[in-house]
């Protein structure tokens, strides 16, 4: 199939029906009607607004999820707006099939209605970037711009998205660090086309900034702090918000997403196929196979899960990763890689090594041997011999790297996140093997099939 071809075809399955359409904007009037119907009843001066992909048609057939805000006005004290937001959250949700409440920048309700989930989001009633209190306060800003912009290029962020969730880059999380929905809309707006967007891929990358809004003009200090201050924590891109110029929209776009458009979209252009759009599920192989083919070893770490959601979790699990990958190194183990993640309750952290046991004896060199410390170390260690003025020393070192592991964590010599220190020094360690719910996991992660480009 030529380009356009492919095109077509992905549309057909990701453009939403007209029955579909009918069912949301229906759903859409109710909840209007029922959040005005309640605002009313408290006596509170509280705007509610749709935003969100739904709310700017660029949303995908079957994901469904609305995001009704609440906009308090711009007078109205934070913790206040934080407390009656909720209670008028939750007083709503009590007229839909079910809630409870979650945690972002502030407490906000998370419903279901007729199978579909609805976030009641409490947030200043904003008319331009200098209101701006909150980090959800852009939102309404953000559903305004795209809708005056995006003049019938609805279908184009359909694809954008699609193609994105299917090379795995799609999503804006801390933990996903991919792309966003709003920023695939401006690539889009800026572009012209899903096409147009894969074919400067690599254009976008050595331009590095993108400034829709030509905040560059109209508001050039800002923008240009923005851009100094992102140039120096080295992103991919720097995409200049264009309803407010003191934000980066690319800010949570790493390196390895971006790559993985890169190579993608140029995949794309040169064989296009529908396969580039929906995520296969990789084959599932043998981990103890893939560490025979590679000659490494797996040393997993299990220990209790914290009640903590993904976007804290997650990196603080990358960070005790990161801080195990540094002191083992230090202490003569090569770290492959690591993954991370949660099942069944538990919280686990894997490490690819090029050895589980090292050297016995180490040299240990010391000071010179008339001085103070010479003397000290002179007394400390068992063999000890001279060269020059300067001592050395023999250190008998612990083998296995379970050892080594377990005196690092008693000794709080590994970076950890602050959450997981006292639960990850309880940890099970487990060498060259996994429990069966973490089969898969290990082969993915060994194999390289999860994040690969080829594989």
């Amino acid at each position: 199939m030529n380009v356009h071809e492919v095109i077509g075809e992905v549309l057909q399955k990701i453009r939403p029906t007209e029955e579909e359409r009918a069912f949301i904007e229906g759903l859409m009037v109710e909840l209007r009607g029922l959040a005005e119907e309640t605002i009313e009843s408290s006596g509170l001066d509280v705007k509610p607004y749709f935003v969100g992909s739904l709310a700017k048609d660029t949303y995908l057939a079957g994901d469904h999820d609305i995001d009704l805000f609440l906009a308090f006005p711009l007078e109205t004290p934070l913790e206040e707006l934080r407390k009656e937001g909720l209670e008028l959250g939750k007083a709503i949700a009590k007229k839909l099939d079910s809630y409870d409440i979650a945690y972002a920048e502030h407490p906000y309700v998370r419903a279901r209605y007729k199978g579909v989930s609805v976030d009641l989001v409490p947030c200043y009633d904003v008319k331009s970037w200098k209101d701006v209190k909150t980090a959800v306060d852009r939102s309404i800003l953000h559903t305004e711009w795209v809708n005056e912009n995006i003049k019938g290029k609805n279908d184009e962020v359909r694809l954008l998205k699609r193609f994105l969730k299917g090379i795995n880059a799609y999503g804006s999380e801390i933990y996903v660090r991919g792309f966003s929905g709003y920023l695939a809309e401006i690539l889009v707006i800026k572009y012209g086309s899903f096409l147009d967007v894969l074919k400067n891929a690599d254009f976008m990358l050595r331009q590095k900034v993108i400034d829709p809004g030509n905040w560059l003009k109209h508001e050039y200090e800002t923008a240009m702090n923005t851009v100094r201050r992102e140039a120096e924590e080295d992103r991919p891109l720097i995409v200049i918000d264009p309803v407010d110029p003191r934000r980066n929209v690319a800010a949570n776009l790493s390196w390895e997403k971006y790559g993985r458009f890169y190579f993608k979209a140029q995949a794309f252009l040169e064989n296009p196929s529908t396969g580039f759009f929906f995520l296969e599920k990789p084959r599932e192989g043998d981990y103890l196979e893939e560490l025979r083919r590679k000659g490494a070893h797996l040393v997993t770490l299990i220990f209790g899960k914290p009640n903590l959601i993904d976007d804290l979790l997650l990196p603080q699990l990358e960070k005790s990763a990161r801080g195990f990958e540094k002191v083992l190194a230090r202490e003569g183990f090569g770290v492959l890689g690591w993954e991370v993640g949660h099942s069944e309750g538990k919280a686990f952290i894997m490490l690819e090594l090029d050895r589980i046991e090292r050297e016995r004896v180490r040299i240990k060199p010391g000071p010179e041997f008339f001085t103070e410390r010479g003397l000290d170390f002179y007394r400390k260690n068992e063999r000890v011999w001279l060269k020059g003025k300067r001592l050395y020393a023999e250190k008998v070192v612990k083998e296995s790297v379970t050892d080594v592991i377990t005196e690092l964590l008693e000794k709080n010599q590994v970076s950890l996140g602050k959450n997981l220190r006292e639960t990850i020094k309880g940890a099970d360690i487990l060498i060259d093997y996994v429990p069966k719910n973490l089969e898969v996991e290990a082969y993915l992660f060994l194999s390289r099939k999860k994040e690969g480009l080829k594989v």
